[in-house]
């Protein structure tokens, strides 16, 4: 073994000072202490993060296409032809037609502005980012002139399955005293609740016949959404696609149509790494002031073992060993802590909502309605590495001045 069994045994004794060298004892607990909360908190934050972006994709890609397809210039005709085309290319798995506008949904003299997204009834049906998410109503009444909206969207409208909105499209109808609003009234079938706040208080789905004939485009789309096998490599599928397209049509896939939003994420999430770091860096200088006082407290002892015989090369594995000590054990609390609380940290936000009475994690604001968090065991390892190099390098320099000291001089200073 590397560390023999008295210098394992002279390293835990120094471990546990006197009373009087008790300050020694609180500087090394407050080490272990800062590298502990560094590594969990480390931790955490990165599940949160990881979490946050793949539930934001999911949610955003289960809901949007991967790969839309535009018209150069207004909407797409005749766009049929072209998505039995798109459904040949390899790789993708469904080609949707939708018309997706805005409108202004008016309610009992409440206004608010909204996206109306047409889709057919058998297409809506198998998003289950909004079919296994109905919470009133029922898929089957999405057709005709019945709509699905978000929870949100109902509760602050005041609007209820069988309810009836207006939308106003904000093209009118051009008569002899000017452009009057176009309006009509449709009943509501269903109301979802995908957990994303975006969704879930703007989108207004409804079926496909019906929204070209609000929009006036008969016999045509705004877009045609590309669903693939591995949106996570989506570059792999723009060559086929684009081939198909010929230049007649505009290719837009989801990371350019997201790019800002999550690129921000990356940064976000970079910066943070890097901040939470210098918490395990303070607590590594911590186990460098505690190590170098413990050599200038020990200085008889170590003379007295040199005298009796241990090579400096002890003395540099006992001085290592004890505040190595700090650093894996502060490391091992670190990580246990942080994965129990990345584990159950929605139900720790609702505890500790409960305890002081307010909202910690707002829908309106981090477009989710829980908070996520996907742990990560290639980034704990790494983070376990870095919290285990710093505190060894953090010991390397008190052992080696341990290892130096001259027994002669120190016993002729005691």
């Amino acid at each position: 073994m590397i560390f023999g069994a008295f210098e394992r045994m002279v390293a835990m004794r120094y471990l546990r000072a006197r009373r009087q060298e008790g300050f020694i004892s609180v500087i090394a607990g407050f080490s272990l202490l800062g590298i502990g909360l560094g590594v969990a908190t480390l931790i955490i934050v990165m599940a949160v993060m990881n979490g946050f972006r793949s539930e934001l994709l999911g949610r955003v890609l289960g809901l949007n296409g991967h790969m839309n397809v535009y018209a150069i210039q207004g909407p797409l005709p005749d766009y049929q032809p072209l998505a039995d085309r798109l459904r040949q290319v390899p790789g993708v798995t469904s080609v949707t037609p939708t018309v997706e506008a805005q409108a202004l949904v008016t309610v009992r003299g409440v206004s608010s502005g909204a996206i109306v997204r047409g889709i057919a009834p058998e297409d809506f049906r198998v998003r289950p980012t909004v079919s296994n998410h109905i919470v009133r109503g029922s898929l089957d009444r999405f057709e005709n002139e019945n709509v699905a909206i978000g929870i949100r969207m109902a509760q602050r409208l005041g609007l209820a399955v069988g309810d009836q909105l207006t939308l106003i499209s904000p093209q009118g109808n051009t008569s002899a005293f000017g452009t009057v609003p176009r309006m009509r009234a449709y009943t509501i079938g269903a109301i979802f609740d995908v957990g994303m706040f975006e969704y879930d208080n703007n989108f207004i789905f409804m079926p496909l016949p019906a929204a070209q004939i609000f929009f006036r485009v008969p016999d045509a789309v705004t877009t045609l959404e590309l669903m693939v096998e591995q949106p996570r490599l989506i570059w792999e599928y723009r060559g086929p696609v684009q081939e198909v397209l010929g230049g007649r049509a505009r290719l837009v896939d989801w990371q350019q149509s997201n790019a800002s939003f999550f690129n921000a994420l990356q940064v976000e999430r970079n910066v943070m790494f890097l901040i939470l770091t210098l918490i395990i860096l303070v607590a590594a200088f911590n186990i460098i002031s505690s190590m170098i006082m413990l050599v200038k407290d020990k200085g008889r002892d170590i003379a007295i073992l040199r005298t009796m015989g241990a090579t400096r090369g002890m003395i540099l594995r006992i001085f290592f060993l004890a505040g190595a000590s700090i650093g894996v054990i502060g490391t091992v609390f670190g990580l246990v802590l942080g994965v129990a609380f990345a584990d159950n940290i929605e139900a720790i936000r609702q505890v500790i909502q409960n305890l002081l009475g307010t909202e910690l994690f707002s829908a309106e604001i981090y477009f989710l309605t829980q908070l996520p968090a996907e742990i990560d065991w290639s980034e704990v390892t790494r983070v376990v590495l870095m919290a285990l190099g710093l505190s060894f390098g953090a010991t390397i320099y008190p052992a080696w001045r341990a290892a130096k000291l001259d027994p002669v001089e120190a016993l002729r200073y005691e």
